[in-house]
């Protein structure tokens, strides 16, 4: 295989994921993930070759960008863990009523 191949075929598969999601196949959650990740890809190699002023910080707006796609996780995991807390206070022997 030749060295640009491997690009080739990235491109090549994001082209057809962008096509089946305009032909109602909806994969546009995983680009709406995909850009974040590989902004925080950036700043890391931009980190790794010594730029780590201007690698820090696109990583961590790359970060903030990834939490807010995120958001929705974090509002289903609070909701579980506040019904998992009220359950176990249920459970729990009232002891100090005598």
């Amino acid at each position: 295989m030749k060295s640009g191949n491997g690009l080739a075929l990235l491109l090549i598969g994001f082209g057809g994921l962008i096509i089946l999601g305009k032909l109602g196949f909806g994969l546009g959650w995983l680009f709406g993930l995909l850009i974040p990740i590989l902004i925080i890809l950036l700043g890391v190699m931009a980190w790794n070759n010594g730029n780590r002023l201007l690698g820090g910080i696109i990583a961590v707006v790359g970060g903030f960008v990834l939490l807010g796609k995120l958001s929705f996780l974090f509002v289903w995991i609070a909701a579980i863990a506040l019904i998992v807390f009220g359950v176990s206070m249920l459970g729990r022997k009232n002891h100090s009523t005598r």
